[in-house]
């Protein structure tokens, strides 16, 4: 016996009423993207489920793929049969003798309601069946080792007997796209990965100040964002030239307050990003509280300088429930290399907790930093990773 389809089941799409098939379409070409490797592969999109026909392909590293694309509830092995009640015995049969359990139950859903036998009816029939037919086997209703479940559709029906959790949420690019702050440390990827559970496609921007920080800092960033593609789409990575603008305001900015004045320059600059790029809104991994540019008089004064929505999936979590969400989605260990990045570099021995915004307003408008901001923008170097793994040549030329 062999599989021949992959059923997929959407869990919360189910409830976006008049808006469903925009939520489905986008989930059907993530999936077409993300298993693109399997030539042989039909991605089948109904209204309550979608079904990948594997005609031939491996279903195990398809099923493993699968698992991390958002907007998928759960999946499972199937095979498709008519709508035949001697074609499901026979079906069922040997699914069940190449599970060997030692109990199982039979699970029928009959949406196609033209079936000639009814859903409990049918359990009774095939459960007999089953167990005429083999031996050693005993029905389990509560707790079996293995669950059969019939599900009979007008197209045809549907037999699988495990179901593997997905990883839920909404399809990556259904919520339009941010840019999210990466900083190289362990909130900022996980704030993107929060994101792009409720269906934001990512691209991302990067402050590198080079000689203080090394192209090894760079390359865990890029690394960070190759883990990200994995979970959605290819990502853009914008690489701003900062050391120049962050020397300056080291100099000329009285120390308590160039953290702020610092992270306002960088949301000034990733606004200008993000109206080049068409995109709505920024994302950070702020945290109220976690450190200094994070209470909410800093985040008050910081997000001064932009009208752009600042999305913090973090906000309210605490550093221990980050971490435990940077491991569980593989960054960790990425995000702890010992390479620092900028915001970790002219840090001022007592920052400001509570800026005062006139404050800082009246510490800026005494510099000009416009030609600063300007000569950035023009000197910005952007890489594409793609979900595949490969960056374009860009990357090439950057490392």
């Amino acid at each position: 016996m062999q599989y021949d389809h992959i059923v997929i089941r959407y869990g919360e799409l189910s409830l976006k009423g008049r808006n469903r098939k925009l939520f489905t379409t986008q989930l059907q070409q993530n999936v077409i993207s993300a298993i693109r490797e399997f030539p042989n592969t039909r991605v089948q999109k109904k209204r309550d489920r979608m079904y990948i026909v594997l005609n031939g392909e491996n279903p195990e590293p398809i099923m493993e793929r699968c698992r991390y694309i958002f907007g998928i509830q759960s999946l499972s092995l199937a095979i498709k049969v008519e709508n035949d009640e001697e074609k499901i015995k026979e079906n069922a049969l040997a699914l069940l003798k190449q599970a060997n359990p030692t109990t199982f139950k039979v699970t029928t859903r009959r949406s196609f309601k033209d079936f000639p036998i009814g859903s409990q009816q049918f359990n009774q029939v095939l459960g007999g069946y089953l167990l005429v037919n083999t031996e050693n086997i005993t029905v389990d209703v509560h707790n079996p080792d293995l669950e059969i479940v019939v599900d009979i559709r007008e197209d045809a029906t549907y037999l699988t007997s495990a179901k593997i959790l997905g990883a839920g949420g909404l399809p990556v690019g259904s919520s339009g796209k941010s840019l999210l702050l990466l900083s190289g440390g362990i909130d900022s990827p996980v704030a993107g990965y929060q994101a792009m559970k409720r269906g934001v496609e990512l691209e991302a921007i990067h402050f590198h100040s080079p000689p203080y920080t090394s192209e090894r800092a760079k390359e865990k960033v890029l690394d960070l964002a190759e883990k990200l593609t994995y979970y959605g789409k290819s990502i853009k990575v914008h690489i701003i030239p900062f050391t120049a603008l962050q020397q300056k305001i080291h100099r000329e900015v009285p120390h308590g307050y160039s953290m702020t004045v610092m992270r306002r320059m960088m949301m000034r600059i990733s606004e200008a990003v993000a109206q080049k790029e068409n995109i709505l809104s920024l994302i950070t991994g702020e945290s109220l509280g976690q450190v200094a540019s994070q209470t909410m008089e800093s985040m008050h004064a910081i997000n001064a300088v932009t009208n752009y929505p600042v999305i913090r999936p973090l906000v309210a979590m605490n550093k221990d429930e980050i971490i435990a969400i940077s491991q569980q989605i593989n960054m960790y260990s990425i995000s702890i290399r010992p390479y620092e990045d900028c915001c970790t570099v002219f840090v001022p021995r007592s920052p400001k907790t509570k800026p005062r915004l006139e404050k800082v307003e009246q510490f800026e408008n005494a510099i000009d930093f416009s030609q600063d901001i300007e000569d950035i923008l023009n000197n910005i170097e952007t890489v594409t990773i793609s979900a595949d793994n490969q960056s374009s040549d860009q990357l090439d030329d950057l490392l």
